[in-house]
Protein backbone atom coordinates (compact mmCIF):
# COMPACT_ATOMS: atom_id res chain seq x y z
CA UNK A 1 0.00 0.00 0.00
CA UNK A 2 1.35 3.11 -0.72
CA UNK A 3 1.66 6.58 0.79
CA UNK A 4 -0.79 7.86 -0.67
CA UNK A 5 -3.42 4.96 0.09
CA UNK A 6 -2.31 5.39 3.92
CA UNK A 7 -3.16 8.93 3.99
CA UNK A 8 -6.37 9.01 2.83
CA UNK A 9 -7.01 5.24 5.24
CA UNK A 10 -5.79 7.78 8.44
CA UNK A 11 -8.17 10.51 7.37
CA UNK A 12 -10.73 8.44 7.19
CA UNK A 13 -10.06 6.72 10.72
CA UNK A 14 -9.94 10.19 12.01
CA UNK A 15 -13.67 10.28 10.98
CA UNK A 16 -13.86 6.99 13.10
CA UNK A 17 -14.07 5.11 9.84
CA UNK A 18 -14.13 1.55 10.82
CA UNK A 19 -14.02 0.02 7.56
CA UNK A 20 -10.68 2.36 6.74
CA UNK A 21 -9.74 1.32 10.19
CA UNK A 22 -9.78 -2.78 9.07
CA UNK A 23 -7.62 -1.68 5.89
CA UNK A 24 -5.16 0.22 7.24
CA UNK A 25 -4.87 -2.66 10.25
CA UNK A 26 -4.40 -4.80 7.41
CA UNK A 27 -1.54 -3.16 5.65
CA UNK A 28 0.38 -2.54 8.53
CA UNK A 29 -0.32 -5.10 11.10
CA UNK A 30 2.79 -7.45 9.94
CA UNK A 31 5.68 -5.49 9.14
CA UNK A 32 4.67 -3.36 12.88
CA UNK A 33 4.42 -6.93 14.33
CA UNK A 34 8.25 -8.14 12.64
CA UNK A 35 9.63 -4.33 13.90
CA UNK A 36 8.26 -4.76 17.14
CA UNK A 37 9.02 -8.51 17.47
CA UNK A 38 12.82 -7.90 16.35
CA UNK A 39 12.75 -5.61 19.18
CA UNK A 40 11.20 -7.55 22.14
CA UNK A 41 12.17 -11.48 20.77
CA UNK A 42 8.59 -12.23 22.36
CA UNK A 43 5.65 -12.69 20.27
CA UNK A 44 3.25 -12.68 23.16
CA UNK A 45 4.40 -9.38 24.00
CA UNK A 46 4.65 -8.04 20.59
CA UNK A 47 1.08 -8.69 20.08
CA UNK A 48 0.21 -6.37 22.82
CA UNK A 49 2.32 -3.58 21.41
CA UNK A 50 0.79 -3.78 18.39
CA UNK A 51 -2.25 -3.48 19.47
CA UNK A 52 -1.54 -0.77 21.54
CA UNK A 53 -0.52 1.14 18.35
CA UNK A 54 -3.50 0.49 16.83
CA UNK A 55 -5.43 1.40 19.84
CA UNK A 56 -3.19 4.45 19.80
CA UNK A 57 -3.64 4.68 15.90
CA UNK A 58 -7.46 4.46 16.49
CA UNK A 59 -7.62 7.41 19.54
CA UNK A 60 -5.31 10.01 17.47
CA UNK A 61 -5.66 9.39 13.67
CA UNK A 62 -7.82 13.19 14.05
CA UNK A 63 -4.69 15.19 15.10
CA UNK A 64 -2.79 13.65 12.64
CA UNK A 65 -1.10 16.73 11.24
CA UNK A 66 1.10 15.10 8.22
CA UNK A 67 4.11 16.42 8.92
CA UNK A 68 6.05 13.12 8.69
CA UNK A 69 4.50 9.99 6.65
CA UNK A 70 1.75 7.43 7.47
CA UNK A 71 4.25 4.42 8.06
CA UNK A 72 6.78 7.05 9.93
CA UNK A 73 4.50 7.85 12.66
CA UNK A 74 2.91 4.82 13.20
CA UNK A 75 6.31 3.06 13.82
CA UNK A 76 7.67 5.58 15.96
CA UNK A 77 4.20 5.07 18.14
CA UNK A 78 5.88 1.47 17.93
CA UNK A 79 9.32 2.58 18.82
CA UNK A 80 8.33 4.68 21.64
CA UNK A 81 6.54 1.47 22.86
CA UNK A 82 9.02 -0.55 22.53
CA UNK A 83 11.76 1.81 24.35
CA UNK A 84 8.92 1.89 27.64
CA UNK A 85 9.19 -1.70 27.78
CA UNK A 86 13.25 -1.17 27.95
CA UNK A 87 13.12 1.61 29.94
CA UNK A 88 10.97 -0.35 32.45
CA UNK A 89 12.85 -3.74 32.49
CA UNK A 90 16.21 -1.89 32.43
CA UNK A 91 17.23 -2.65 29.14
CA UNK A 92 17.65 0.61 27.70
CA UNK A 93 21.37 2.08 26.91
CA UNK A 94 21.73 5.62 26.30
CA UNK A 95 25.19 5.45 25.22
CA UNK A 96 26.56 6.20 21.75
CA UNK A 97 30.40 5.76 21.10
CA UNK A 98 30.66 6.31 17.33
CA UNK A 99 31.90 9.10 15.62
CA UNK A 100 29.68 10.78 13.21
CA UNK A 101 30.46 9.92 10.04
CA UNK A 102 28.09 10.29 6.90
CA UNK A 103 27.68 7.19 4.45
CA UNK A 104 28.02 8.31 1.16
CA UNK A 105 28.57 5.00 -0.68
CA UNK A 106 26.11 2.21 -1.24
CA UNK A 107 28.71 -0.57 -1.35
CA UNK A 108 27.52 -2.29 2.07
CA UNK A 109 24.17 -2.22 1.10
CA UNK A 110 25.09 -3.80 -2.37
CA UNK A 111 26.94 -6.81 0.05
CA UNK A 112 24.27 -7.03 2.37
CA UNK A 113 21.77 -7.05 -0.86
CA UNK A 114 24.40 -9.86 -2.37
CA UNK A 115 24.49 -12.16 0.97
CA UNK A 116 22.36 -15.13 0.01
CA UNK A 117 22.97 -16.85 3.48
CA UNK A 118 19.47 -15.88 5.05
CA UNK A 119 21.12 -17.32 8.32
CA UNK A 120 24.26 -15.19 8.46
CA UNK A 121 22.60 -11.79 7.89
CA UNK A 122 19.87 -12.77 10.41
CA UNK A 123 23.32 -13.91 12.54
CA UNK A 124 24.80 -10.65 11.30
CA UNK A 125 22.53 -8.47 12.42
CA UNK A 126 21.75 -10.30 15.67
CA UNK A 127 25.68 -9.26 16.65
CA UNK A 128 24.48 -5.09 16.13
CA UNK A 129 24.07 -3.24 18.71
CA UNK A 130 20.10 -2.38 18.86
CA UNK A 131 20.80 0.71 18.06
CA UNK A 132 22.63 0.02 15.58
CA UNK A 133 20.16 -2.97 14.01
CA UNK A 134 17.44 -1.15 14.78
CA UNK A 135 18.61 2.12 12.28
CA UNK A 136 19.56 -1.04 9.62
CA UNK A 137 15.98 -2.11 9.91
CA UNK A 138 14.25 0.88 9.13
CA UNK A 139 16.18 2.22 6.53
CA UNK A 140 16.64 -1.34 4.50
CA UNK A 141 13.83 -3.64 5.33
CA UNK A 142 10.77 -0.86 6.25
CA UNK A 143 12.51 1.52 3.14
CA UNK A 144 12.70 5.06 5.46
CA UNK A 145 14.51 7.56 5.15
CA UNK A 146 17.09 9.11 7.07
CA UNK A 147 14.78 11.88 8.04
CA UNK A 148 11.99 9.24 8.71
CA UNK A 149 14.11 6.74 10.72
CA UNK A 150 15.46 10.05 13.03
CA UNK A 151 11.63 11.02 13.60
CA UNK A 152 10.98 7.48 14.45
CA UNK A 153 14.04 7.04 16.73
CA UNK A 154 13.89 10.48 18.57
CA UNK A 155 17.69 11.37 17.51
CA UNK A 156 19.30 13.46 14.97
CA UNK A 157 19.70 12.94 11.56
CA UNK A 158 23.02 12.64 11.71
CA UNK A 159 23.22 10.24 14.27
CA UNK A 160 20.94 7.88 11.92
CA UNK A 161 23.17 8.62 9.38
CA UNK A 162 26.42 7.38 11.56
CA UNK A 163 24.79 4.52 12.63
CA UNK A 164 23.53 2.88 9.24
CA UNK A 165 27.21 3.62 8.27
CA UNK A 166 28.66 1.61 11.03
CA UNK A 167 26.27 -1.01 10.94
CA UNK A 168 26.65 -1.40 7.49
CA UNK A 169 30.64 -1.58 8.10
CA UNK A 170 29.96 -4.35 10.54
CA UNK A 171 27.95 -5.92 8.44
CA UNK A 172 30.60 -6.13 5.72
CA UNK A 173 32.72 -7.64 8.18
CA UNK A 174 30.51 -10.03 9.60
CA UNK A 175 29.52 -11.34 6.65
CA UNK A 176 32.93 -11.60 4.65
CA UNK A 177 33.85 -13.74 7.79
CA UNK A 178 30.96 -16.39 7.52
CA UNK A 179 31.61 -16.10 3.60
CA UNK A 180 34.80 -16.84 4.20
CA UNK A 181 34.11 -19.60 7.23
CA UNK A 182 31.71 -21.14 4.36
CA UNK A 183 34.15 -21.50 1.53
CA UNK A 184 36.90 -23.35 3.92
CA UNK A 185 33.78 -25.04 5.11
CA UNK A 186 33.09 -26.97 1.93
CA UNK A 187 36.47 -27.81 1.02
CA UNK A 188 36.68 -24.80 -2.14
CA UNK A 189 39.69 -23.00 -0.94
Amino acid sequence: MNDQDLDSLVEAIGRKDRSAFGRFYKAMERPLFRFVQVKLNDPFRSADIVHEVFLEVWRSAGAFQGRSSVRTWVFAIAYRKVVDVFRREGRLSYEESLPEQVDESPDAAEALIAAQNADAVRKCLDGLRPEHRLAIELTFFEDMGYRDVASVTGVPEGTVKSRVFHAKQLLMRCLSARLKMGKSNDGSD
